[in-house]
C-alpha cells in the first residue's frame, strides 16, 4: 500500500524501553534507510511475517538498512520486558526493538495493525507502508529501491510456527475468549459469572469455530483462567494449524495434554507438543498445537491441564 502524502518518521521518544539498542531517534538515523516493523510477541501475523523481515535487516545492514522493531503489546503479559526478550530469542531477533508498552509510538504513527511496517528513505520520509502478511518480494523491492541497490531478492522461508498459512483451507476466523472480544461460546449454561470463578461443561458437540470449556474458569475481560486443575478448552476449527495464547500465573510450568475427538494428534501434532499430545505451559507466549498433514477437515480439538493458573487469550490458525 503506496501512501498518498509523503510524512516523515514520528519521534520514538515515547519508547519506555530499548532492547538491543541505545535510544534511536530520526535525527540520528538521518542518512539510513529505516524500516519500522510494529509487532507483539503473540500474533500469528507477524510470527509468519518476521523471518522475511529477519532476512532483510541481514542482508542489507551493510548497504545501509536499520531495521527498527517496535513492541506495542496487545495483552497485559506482553508488558513484561522479559517476555519480549524470550521472544526476540526465540525468533533471533538482533535489530533493535523499542518498547511501546504507552501506545506512544503507535499513536505517533497513527498506527492500527500487527504487523505493520514503515519504510523510509535516508532523509526520514515515509515512503512506503504495509500492514499485515504478504507483499514480501514488493517490499523488499521498496527497501532495494531506496538503498539505490539492484539484486537477487534473499526471500525467507519461514518454518514450525513462522511457515505461511494455508489460506485455501483456513475457514476459522481468529477466536478470542475474553468477555470483551469474545464470541461463539458454546458451553451449554452459557458465559457463567463475569470476573470470578464459574463451574463449565461441554455441550455434546461443537459446530465449526465454537469453543467451549469444561471446569471451573473466571471469564475475564481478555482472557479466561483455570481455578482447579484438570479443567480443559475445547475448539472446533477448520484450517491445518490451530493455534493459542497461554499465559500462566501459577508459580510452576502447568502441563497440559492436547487430544483431537479420536485420540491423541499423533503426526497432526504442532511443535509446541509430542504425538501424544503432551506440552508445557511455562511463560506467556503463542503456542501451536495442530498441524495437519495431507488433507484437512473439521477437527474438534480439546486442550486439558493439569494444574491451576493457566491463562488462555485467544486461538488464531494457519
Amino acid at each position: 500500500m503506496t501512501i498518498r502524502e509523503q510524512r516523515r518518521l514520528p519521534s520514538l521518544d515515547g519508547a519506555t524501553e530499548w532492547l538491543s539498542s541505545e535510544p534511536l531517534s530520526p535525527a540520528g538515523l538521518r542518512g539510513r534507510v529505516v524500516l519500522i516493523n510494529f509487532w507483539t510477541l503473540t500474533c500469528i501475523n507477524w510470527l509468519r511475517t518476521e523471518p522475511h523481515v529477519r532476512a532483510w535487516s541481514q542482508a542489507y545492514r551493510d548497504d545501509g538498512l536499520v531495521v527498527i522493531g517496535v513492541h506495542t503489546p496487545e495483552f497485559s503479559f506482553e508488558h513484561d520486558a522479559g517476555a519480549v526478550r524470550q521472544a526476540m530469542r526465540d525468533r533471533a531477533i538482533d535489530y533493535p526493538v523499542a518498547l511501546d508498552n504507552d501506545y506512544a509510538i503507535w499513536r505517533a504513527f497513527d498506527n492500527h495493525y500487527w504487523p505493520a511496517l514503515y519504510f523510509a528513505d535516508a532523509d526520514g520520509v515515509i515512503r512506503d507502508q504495509h500492514f499485515g502478511e504478504g507483499r514480501y518480494q514488493e517490499s523488499e523491492r521498496v527497501i532495494q529501491g531506496l538503498l539505490g541497490v539492484d539484486r537477487d531478492l534473499v526471500g525467507a522461508v519461514g518454518v514450525g510456527v513462522e511457515a505461511d498459512a494455508d489460506w485455501g483451507e483456513l475457514r476459522t476466523p481468529e477466536t478470542y475468549l475474553g468477555y470483551e472480544r469474545g464470541e461463539n461460546f458454546a458451553s451449554p449454561a452459557g458465559p457463567g459469572a463475569i470476573d470470578r470463578p464459574w463451574a463449565y461443561e461441554l455441550p455434546e458437540r461443537l459446530e465449526v469455530s465454537q469453543w467451549a470449556l469444561a471446569g471451573d474458569w473466571t471469564m475475564g475481560r481478555e482472557r479466561v483462567l483455570l481455578e482447579q486443575p484438570g479443567g480443559g478448552i475445547a475448539v472446533r476449527f477448520h484450517a491445518r494449524d490451530m493455534h493459542v495464547v497461554l499465559s500462566v500465573v501459577a508459580a510452576e510450568p502447568v502441563p497440559f495434554r492436547v487430544s483431537l475427538e479420536d485420540g491423541p494428534p499423533g503426526t497432526s501434532h504442532g511443535v509446541d507438543v509430542d504425538a501424544d499430545g503432551r506440552g508445557l505451559l511455562e511463560h506467556g507466549r503463542l503456542y501451536q498445537l495442530i498441524r495437519q498433514h495431507g488433507e484437512v477437515a473439521d477437527r474438534t480439538a480439546e486442550i486439558t491441564f493439569s494444574g491451576a493458573g493457566a491463562g488462555a487469550y485467544v486461538f488464531t490458525f494457519g
